[in-house]
């Protein structure tokens, strides 16, 4: 028993021993993994407050800005509501109020054109006129670009000095129109004329009324446009030298004064018919054409004596400069020699003063603005 207890004792010393080492590793450990765990959460800590603070201004600026496919906030809101942005965004929505209250100042008007020349730079003279090969209209315009809808044109490199209606009474002349497209389009272009083409066709079957028609011609185109001349032709005479300005003068102007048909002889002092032009005022002077000659003849002498009794004289272009060629054809049908026309040439001074623009009337059937001429379709009603 004795010899049992020294063994017995150091056993228990050495196990007391591993119990002390095992709870001291044990405390060790412990410990370790406490301050470890006090480090994180403290990280934890931080990266949410820094999370915080970095979240904020990104989703201000995220309000801050406006949808792409948004309209713009209305001017009198953004007057009312507060700015929470700083000084430089506030400057800038200011700039913005500004500029929608105050828009951008139109450009300015091109500088007047001076005056066109009195006698056109372009003219050539002399041109050569035939009537065998066909016309195309659509050739026509593209010969003609600046020839606007309706037969409208002005120069672009100067003022014309007259705004001019060319005026043309018509009925079934389809091919002879085409030709006085193709060869006065460019003739009046190179006078520098700021002018229209107005095509005044007769409906219908009734005899052919031509100066009741001018008259027409003269009313509808005021309708369109201040023009101050008016230049009255047929549709089947072509000049042969643009030098032979369609405009008008201070004396109404008798234009076609060498006809091939006469010659190219004035066929006596007093004729009239054919080409003429007048201003507003000469043409208001004698109360217009009359209205009352219907068939062929008789209206272009009327004319003559109302110009003569209000103290009109004629001017006429030289006879080479004023000579036309006319395209041949038949007598239209429903335009017989009037046998009235004499009678009524022998009493214009007492029927001028009640026949005329003061007496027109009709009835417009159709408009039609065509690429090189406007056509103005009417009933002209019954003899």
């Amino acid at each position: 028993m004795a010899a049992d207890s020294p063994v017995n004792f150091n056993l228990l010393n050495r196990t007391c021993k591993l119990v002390v080492l095992l709870c001291l590793l044990h405390i060790s450990v412990t410990v370790v993994f406490y301050v470890r765990s006090l480090d994180i959460r403290f990280a934890f800590v931080q990266n949410q407050q820094s999370g915080h603070r970095v979240a904020s201004p990104a989703q201000t600026t995220r309000t801050q800005l406006p949808h792409p496919q948004e309209d713009p906030p209305k001017q009198e809101d953004q007057k009312d509501k507060p700015n929470p942005q700083g000084e430089d965004q506030k400057d800038q929505q200011d700039q913005k109020d500004q500029q929608d209250q105050n828009p951008p100042k139109e450009e300015e008007p091109q500088k007047q054109l001076d005056k066109c020349p009195e006698t056109s730079p372009l003219l050539v003279g002399p041109l050569r006129v035939e009537f065998s090969t066909p016309v195309n209209l659509d050739q026509v315009k593209k010969d003609n670009p600046d020839v606007q809808l309706g037969g409208r044109f002005k120069p672009r490199s100067c003022r014309a000095l007259q705004k001019v209606a060319i005026i043309i009474p018509f009925r079934n002349r389809g091919e002879h129109l085409k030709y006085w497209l193709y060869y006065l389009h460019p003739i009046l272009q190179r006078q520098q004329l700021d002018y229209g083409v107005y095509v005044i066709n007769q409906d219908g079957e009734q005899i052919f009324n031509r100066a009741k028609l001018l008259n027409i011609g003269y009313v509808e185109s005021l309708k369109e446009y201040d023009y101050e001349c008016f230049v009255f032709s047929d549709v089947d005479l072509i000049p042969m030298d643009d030098r032979n300005t369609y405009k008008c003068f201070s004396q109404p102007r008798h234009l076609s004064v060498s006809m091939d048909k006469f010659g190219f002889r004035l066929p006596y002092n007093q004729y009239f018919g054919g080409v003429s032009s007048m201003s507003k005022d000469q043409y208001l002077k004698i109360n217009g054409f009359p209205n009352n000659y219907w068939g062929w003849g008789g209206e272009d002498d009327d004319i003559y004596n109302r110009l003569a009794s209000k103290g009109m004289s004629i001017s006429r272009p030289t006879g080479e400069v004023g000579k036309c060629r006319m395209i041949r054809h038949e007598r239209d049908r429903k335009n017989e020699p009037n046998p009235q026309r004499f009678d009524r040439i022998a009493h214009t001074r007492e029927t001028m003063s009640k026949d005329g623009i003061n007496s027109l009337s009709y009835r417009v059937v159709k408009v039609e603005k065509m690429d090189l001429f406007t056509k103005i379709t009417v009933d002209v009603g019954k003899p």
